[in-house]
Formats: C-alpha cells, sequence, structure tokens
C-alpha cells in the first residue's frame, strides 16, 4: 500500500531512525575527540613546554616532581574547569533553549548568570569574601534570581516568551545592582569583582573543581533523564499530557537542573559569557534531526570554553586574557545576528 502515499513504510521509518542514530553518534564522537585533543594540548602548552608522553605517564602516576607540580596542581584543574563549566554552560542553554522555544534563551540572557554575579559581587565588595563563601553566594544569587523569575512569570504556566521578557528586564535591573557596587567599591575589591564577572579561569584549583565535579556527577544524569521528554514538550502541553507526561513538575524539574547547572559553573568560575548561548545552536544545527541535542550542546560547551582558554593564554601577542573576554567576542556579534534574524521573521513574540 506504499503507492498510496499515505504513510512511510516501516522499512523506511527504521531507516530513517537508523540514519539519525548514526548521525548522534558520529557528531558525539567527533566532538569528544575534539575535546580531548585539545584538553591535552592545554596539559602540554605553557611557559614550560611538556610532551605529550611525559603528560600521559604523569597522570599514570609516573611523571617526575617538576611535571607532577606542573601537569597535576597548575595545569590539570585549570583544564577540567573548562570542561566542566563548558559542560554545564552548554547544557544549561540547550535546555533553556528547547524548554522555551526560542534561540535567545539561554541563562546569560535571561538573569540567571547577572543574579549569580550580583551575589557574588555583594560578597566581593560588600563583604570582603573570598573562596567557597563566594561560590555560595553565587549558586545561591542564580537560584534566588530563577525563582524571582518564575513567580513573576506565573499566569497558570509559565509562557516561554514572558518568562525570557521578566528574565531580561531582572538581568537589567541585577546590572545596574553590580554596577552600584562596583562604583562603591575599594580599589583591591573592585579589580577582584572585576576578574571574577568577566569569566576567569586564573588560579582555578581542585578547591573549585572537586565541588564542581559532585554538583555534575548529579546534575548531568539528572538533566539527561528528564530532556528524554523535551521532544514532547515541543507537541504542546495538551498533547504532552495526553502522552502521560506530568508537565508542570517535568518544565520545572528540568528549569531547576538548568539553572543549578548555570549556577555551579559561575560559582567556580564567573559567568563566562555567551558560552550557554552558542552551545546549543550548533549542537542542533550538526546534528540536524530536531531533537533537542542535549549531548552535543554539552560537548560543544567544553570545546568552546577549552578553545576561548588555550587561545586566552597562548595566542601570541595578546595578554593573558579572562577567557569570557574571547567568548564574549564571539558571543556578542552572534547574539546581534540572532536578534536581526528573529526580528526580520516577524518571530518577536
Amino acid at each position: 500500500m506504499t503507492g498510496l502515499g499515505v504513510v512511510d513504510p516501516p522499512s523506511s521509518i527504521a531507516r530513517t531512525r537508523t540514519r539519525g542514530r548514526v548521525r548522534r553518534l558520529s557528531v558525539a564522537g567527533g566532538l569528544t575527540v575534539g575535546v580531548v585533543a585539545v584538553f591535552a594540548l592545554s596539559l602540554c602548552l605553557g611557559a614550560a613546554l611538556i610532551s605529550l608522553p611525559d603528560v600521559l605517564s604523569t597522570l599514570a602516576g609516573q611523571g617526575s616532581r617538576n611535571t607532577n607540580y606542573v601537569v597535576l596542581e597548575l595545569r590539570l584543574p585549570r583544564a577540567l574547569a573548562a570542561l566542566f563549566v563548558g559542560v554545564a554552560f552548554g547544557l544549561s542553554g540547550a535546555v533553556f533553549q528547547n524548554l522555551l522555544h526560542n534561540p535567545l534563551a539561554s541563562p546569560d540572557i535571561i538573569g540567571i548568570s547577572t543574579g549569580a554575579s550580583a551575589a557574588a559581587v555583594l560578597g566581593i565588595v560588600g563583604f570582603g569574601l573570598t573562596g567557597i563563601a563566594i561560590s555560595g553566594l553565587a549558586l545561591g544569587g542564580a537560584f534566588a534570581t530563577a525563582l524571582a523569575m518564575y513567580a513573576i512569570a506565573w499566569r497558570n504556566g509559565v509562557s516561554g516568551y514572558r518568562l525570557i521578557l521578566v528574565g531580561i528586564g531582572l538581568s537589567a535591573l541585577l546590572l545596574s545592582v553590580v554596577s552600584y557596587f562596583m562604583t562603591r567599591a575599594q580599589v583591591t575589591n573592585a579589580q577582584d569583582a572585576l576578574i571574577w564577572i568577566s569569566g576567569s579561569l586564573t588560579g582555578r584549583n581542585w578547591n573549585q573543581v572537586l565541588p564542581l565535579t559532585a554538583a555534575l556527577v548529579v546534575l548531568v544524569p539528572a538533566t539527561m533523564l528528564l530532556g528524554r521528554v523535551l521532544g514532547l514538550l515541543g507537541l504542546g502541553d495538551d498533547t504532552a499530557r495526553g502522552l502521560g507526561v506530568p508537565v508542570n513538575q517535568v518544565r520545572l524539574g528540568l528549569i531547576l537542573c538548568a539553572v543549578a547547572l548555570a549556577g555551579v559553573a559561575t560559582a567556580a568560575t564567573g559567568p563566562i559569557a555567551f558560552v550557554a548561548l552558542l552551545a546549543g545552536p550548533i549542537g542542533r544545527g550538526l546534528v540536524r534531526d530536531g531533537s533537542p541535542a542535549l549531548l552535543p550542546s554539552a560537548l560543544v560547551g567544553a570545546l568552546i570554553v577549552l578553545v576561548a582558554d588555550v587561545a586566552a593564554q597562548h595566542t601570541p601577542g595578546l595578554p593573558n586574557l579572562p577567557v569570557g573576554v574571547l567568548t564574549g567576542a564571539i558571543g556578542a556579534p552572534y547574539l546581534l545576528w540572532q536578534l536581526a534574524r528573529t526580528n526580520s521573521g516577524g518571530q518577536g513574540g
């Protein structure tokens, strides 16, 4: 009955699914190879160039005293921080964009990262806090901002555009708070706060990496598990409910996971700009099957941060820039292009 053109035969559907699965695996495999390659490069490069065999020997516990110190105490924590923060931002951005059906919905645009920054700046310039206290304040600021945003946007449910507009408004308000505290701060505190809000991997050590690792061990699997129904949520709330999805509970769970991912990443390194905004569209563009592409987006986020950090440290003629400066230079033009395309397409809501 295939000649009627009503439905595709089961064999055609199976072939399409197989091709989609193979493409997703190929994309994930290629991105993983890229992440591993840049990660290894970041461990080799520096003021003291260390060969890859020596790096591998050091990681295996057979390095010299010098390579142990350089690789295990200086470079490895920074590289792991870049990797994990990129995964967290990429996955968080992909969840928000799929959940709200808008490519502009990322934690740095809708205020989550700004809330974390405002809380951290308050701690640095207002109370002189450092270390884990700043990380805790940043995480609390991210959740407080998300709670305020969700409460203000709630009208018998949460509309994607309403949530984005509320988030942008809160972000503007929080940026003014950051500016106020920066102008009132002493010079040394203001300098520390400026480095932090620029998004920097300089000086990252195991004190930041270990809590970040523990958080991602919980958050990444939870997000992936809940994200399995993102495609069903994209069909509309009524359809998703008809298919047995508890829409409000799943949506709230995904928002909490995305906020927590952005919060712990910001707490570890500061708000590295536009990684969450860029990773999702690139991941979905590579897969090209209409899926949420959470894993590719996470890997793209890791690759962006790792490449930006290597470039920030080792590009000739450049000072040792905060990694957020380079990601911002890439992401800002993309944001303007996305705004122009959305406006010209009449999709502004």
